[in-house]
Parts: C-alpha cells; structure tokens; sequence
C-alpha cells in the first residue's frame, strides 16, 4: 500500500498535466515522472544518437528511425566496460607510433630522434645530428703575378701572367647538438655542440709560384684538411618572468657576429659568452671574450693543432627592438682588439703572413677599439640596414714609419630595399676610410677584425669574392676574399689588421626576382673607388694612381627543388669592368675579369 501511494501521487499529477495540450513541454515532464515512478519503461538508448529523441513542442512523439550510414568504415567507440582505460605509450611524443604510424630512422621530414622531434632518453633529453655537403666549381680570372724568373706562358711579361684560375673544393660538415630541457618557451637548460668541418680543395693556375713559394710544386695544388668549427657548452643560468627573458653563458669555440651584416667580426673562436634577453625579448645583450685561433690558409677552416693566436677580442653589444621605429632593431657596440704577436709567421704554402710583407716588413702590435651602431629592420614598406663604426686605438709602428701611430678611422654602410609584389628593389652605399699620408703619426684606413658581409651582392660580387694581389707592392692582397674593405693584408685568416690602406667608396643597385617559390633570380651593379691613393703609390712607387676600381655586375640565381633548405643549387657569374685605377695597378691588357660560381648544398 504504501509503494502504491508514492506511486500514485506522481500518476495523478503527471495525468494533470498531460490533460492540456496547451503545455506540451510540462507532458514532456510528466513522462519523466511516469518512468521514476516505474509505471512505463524509459526509452531505449541508441548510441548511434548523439541524444535520447525529444519531441517537438506541439507535435506527438516521433519514434527513432534508422538512417543509412554515413561512414561506414567508421571504428565503433570503445564498449562501456573499458571506458577509461588507455592504451600504454613510452612518452607523449610517441603517441603516433603506438597508432601504427612509423617512419625510417634516416627520414628528416618526420618525426626522427636525430633530428630532435623526440627524446633519445628521459624526458627532455634531444639529439639532432645535421650534415651538411657544400660542392663548389669556380672558374674565375684574377691578376697574376710571374714568377721571379719569367712567364711560362706566351704574352705575359716580368710581372703579370696569364689570370685564368680554376678552383674545385668540397667541404662536409658534421654538427651533433645534445640539450636538456622543454624548449617551447624557454632555452635549454644545458646545451652540447660539436662541429667538424672537412675540406678537399684543387686549385689550377697557369703560373708557378702562384700557389706556392717553390716553384718546384708547380701549377697545381691539392689539399685536404679537417677543421674544428665548434665546441661548446651552453649553460642557462635563469629564466625571469612569465615571458621566460633569461641569462645564458656559453664556453668553447663558438659562432658569433658582432653585427647584422657581419662588417666587423663574423667567426667562430674559442671564447667565454653571456647572452640574454629582458623586458619579453625587447631587450638582448652579449659579453664575450675571445682569442682567434690560427686557420688553414686553404680552406679556412679552425686549426686547433697550432697554438691560438696572440689576437685577443671583447665585445659588448645591446640591441633594442622597435626602436626608434616599430619594426626595426637598433644596437650599440663596443669592441676592443688587442693584438701582440710579434713573431714571423709562414703559412702552410710557404708565404709569410706576419708581418706583412709590405712598406718596412717589420713586427707591430697594436690595441685597438670600435665604437659602432647598427640598425636593422623595415620603416614602414621602406626595409634598410644600416652600420656605421669608428676605430681609435694605437700601434707600435706604422707600415711605413718606424714609430707609432694613433689610428683613427671610420666606416658606413647602409642597403635599403622595397618590396613590390614578387620583385624587391634595392641600393646599397659604404665608405671606409683611407690613408693619405703613409708617413704621419696618423693611421686613417678602416680595417676590420674579420669581415664577412652580406652586403651589396655579398659573394656573388667579383669585388667582394676574390682575393686580388697587389702584384708589385709587396705580399699582401688589394682585397681579401669574401670581404670588402681594400686593407692590404697578406690574408685575412693569419694577416694582421692594416689601417694604413687606400679605403675604399661603393655605390650600387640591385634586384631580387622570386620567380617561383622555389626560383630566385637577383642582380647586382656596384661602382667601386678607392677614398685615398697615396699608399698604394707608396707600395708601387708609382705616381698618380686613379681612384677609380671599376664596375662590378653580376648575377645569381638559387634554386630549391624541395621548396626547403635541404637541396639548394646556386649559379652565379659576375664580371669586374676595370677603373682607371685598376689599370693603372694592373695594366689595360683586358678589358673585364670574370668569376663563375657553382656551388651545391646538400642538407640532412
């Protein structure tokens, strides 16, 4: 009886209800009631809905109808029984695999351990192992100088031989990067690196003692040598905030570039670094430390077999984001050189390197410190880069004169570009400054520490690519290769810095053509000037050297068939038109001297 009574109340109340048709949504409640109560059973679920069927407000009950399946190869849910469970994986960036999807070790497109997608142990421990084959095919034409005895070579003379060179080289370089820590926000929490570098090099000449001193050796040169480009560890001290500005030291043979376009300093050396970021990234500094490592004259490459150079090097940097305008990264320099080596240097063909054989030939040191700014980044549509650095120190001697001298000496750079649809247009301007006095107390050429630009076609560029010899004036080079300032120093791997040089004025124009996404065309037109002559009439002995270099012209074009870094194919021809300078330097035999490039980069 009182089952029937507590079921009774709600039957009453539920027929009083659905006695008005006028309150649809109230019988819908009323059934509800009907099933607590266990008079009528509660409809069945069906788990191919998403909800138990309602009806609509004003219309009877319209019961389920099967609908013909949408996916039919759809995987039924997991049954009731096991809801909750889950199925066992190592760690979370596994999951995948465990799903059946696996992919060959030597595959870098997808998850890979060598390539840092996943842990090699633990949880946050990574290894990523890059290598890296650079093929190169150059035939170029530069000034030769004769051997001491005469040209083998019909029309040459006592001084200039036949230009036409042939360079092939291959370097394969092999970097393993080990870190600890979650990276997606933050730097690793410690970081290990190592890089080796392997070069093969053949160089043809028509000229002896081009190559090497004895002319025994004779026109061609083959080399090999393994270099060690870096090796360090990377400590992050501390993270600051929510945004993760952190503080970062790293020891060991390091990469590191004092500017944007590396006009300055662009290498890697031994040296102690502290680095980090404030006021979420705004704000980025480094202090570090060096001392330059002797490098294979042929390759380039670190040479850790021969003990490091007495060339020491401290920097202090700061850079600021969007400033002075949004979009656009200002940074503030200073750099102090210290160089002590007073002992003659050989290099491996057999040319001295210290002291230059050039003007006196005799043993200098010299301190020397850079107050630099650089700017980078985009002003509105309008993209530039700008550098401008002024050099005062002391040295012990001049090239010329056997006293000091205090050097004082400036440079500026800008390239600015604008962006027009698949075309970027660009102008680039530099000066350095050159000595016009060789006998003063004052050395007012600009040189740099170790210059690698990019900058005004960086190496696509005749100018900026070959090393041309100042055939007459001693054992040093007009210019260095891959570098722009004209500085006379044997090499700019073992030479010293000269600031007692012609400096140097270039003004230029060029193009970028994005033809395709995997095609760029660029082209480059450069007019070079010397800033003073005096000095290289002093090494000449000759009078009334013009100032003019010439025109450079070149092309480029880079091609990657994988739309990636891991295939590119670069091809590249430029041509230097001599000045009036240059012939006064080298004669008016030619009319132009050529470079071709070929150069292959393969990526794992």
């Amino acid at each position: 009886m009182r089952g029937l009574r507590y079921a009774v109340i709600p039957l009453a109340v539920a027929c009083a209800i659905a006695s008005s048709d006028a309150r649809a949504q109230s019988a819908s409640v009323a059934a509800s009631w009907l099933e607590i109560a266990g008079i009528v059973p509660a409809p069945t679920y069906d788990p191919r809905a998403s909800q138990i069927p309602r009806r609509r407000p004003g219309h009877p009950y319209e019961p389920w109808v099967d609908a013909p399946p949408q996916n039919p190869d759809a995987v039924d849910p997991a049954p009731v029984d096991l809801a909750g469970e889950f199925i066992p994986v190592p760690d979370r960036w596994r999951i995948m695999e465990s799903l059946g999807f696996k992919h060959p070790w030597y595959d870098p497109y997808n998850q890979n351990v060598l390539k840092a997608d996943k842990p090699v142990d633990g949880e946050d421990h990574f290894f990523n192992l890059q290598i890296v084959s650079d093929t190169l095919v150059e035939p170029r034409s530069i000034p030769t100088p004769v051997a001491p005895q005469s040209g083998s070579t019909p029309g040459t003379n006592d001084t200039l031989g036949d230009v036409n060179q042939l360079i092939l080289a291959q370097t394969v370089i092999a970097t393993a990067l080990y870190y600890e820590g979650d990276t997606t926000f933050k730097p690793p929490d410690v970081e290990y690196k190592a890089t080796l570098a392997f070069n093969y090099n053949r160089v043809r000449t028509d000229e002896v003692r081009a190559l090497q001193v004895n002319p025994r050796f004779g026109k061609v040169r083959d080399d090999a040598f393994v270099g060690v480009q870096e090796l360090f560890v990377t400590w992050d001290l501390r993270n600051l905030g929510t945004r993760y500005d952190f503080d970062d030291l790293r020891i060991g043979v390091q990469p590191f570039s004092t500017d944007f376009r590396g006009f300055l300093f662009q290498d890697s050396q031994p040296g102690i670094r502290l680095f980090g970021t404030r006021d979420n990234n705004r704000w980025q500094y480094n202090l570090a430390l060096f001392r330059r490592l002797e490098k294979d004259i042929n390759s380039g490459l670190n040479d850790v077999t021969i003990a490091p150079r007495k060339d020491d090097i401290f920097v202090a940097n700061l850079y600021r984001q969007d400033f002075p305008f949004t979009g656009f990264t200002s940074q503030g320099i200073v750099l102090y050189n210290r160089n002590r080596e007073t002992d003659s240097f050989y290099d491996s063909n057999g040319f001295i390197q210290r002291p230059a054989a050039i003007g006196r030939e005799a043993p200098r040191t010299y301190h020397v410190t850079y107050l630099g700014y650089n700017g980078d980044g985009h002003i509105g549509r309008l993209n530039l880069t700008a550098s401008a650095y002024y050099a005062i120190g002391r040295q012990s001697a001049g090239v010329f004169v056997a006293e000091g001298t205090d050097i004082r000496a400036g440079f500026l750079a800008a390239e600015a570009s604008m962006d027009f649809d698949w075309i970027r247009l660009r102008a680039s301007a530099a000066y350095a400054s050159g000595d016009d006095d060789p006998f003063d107390d004052r050395s007012t050429g600009y040189d740099a520490v170790f210059e690698n630009p990019i900058f005004a076609g960086a190496d696509t560029s005749y100018w900026i690519r070959q090393n041309v010899p100042l055939i007459g004036g001693g054992g040093v080079a007009l210019a260095q290769r891959n570098a722009l300032l004209p500085n006379l120093r044997p090499s700019k791997e073992q030479g010293q810095s000269n600031f007692d040089n012609p400096g140097l004025r270039l003004v230029g124009v060029g193009a970028d053509f994005d033809l395709t996404p995997q095609s760029r065309l660029s082209g480059n037109v450069n007019g070079l000037w010397f800033d003073k002559t005096q000095i290289l009439e002093t090494a000449r002995n000759q009078a009334d050297i013009g100032k003019s270099i010439g025109t450079d012209v070149s092309v480029a074009w880079i091609w990657r068939p994988l739309f990636t870094q891991n295939v590119v194919l670069r091809l590249s021809g430029a041509a230097l038109l001599p000045g009036d300078g240059f012939k006064d330097l080298y004669g008016d035999r030619r009319n132009s001297y050529y470079t071709v490039l070929g150069n292959l980069i393969l990526t794992y």
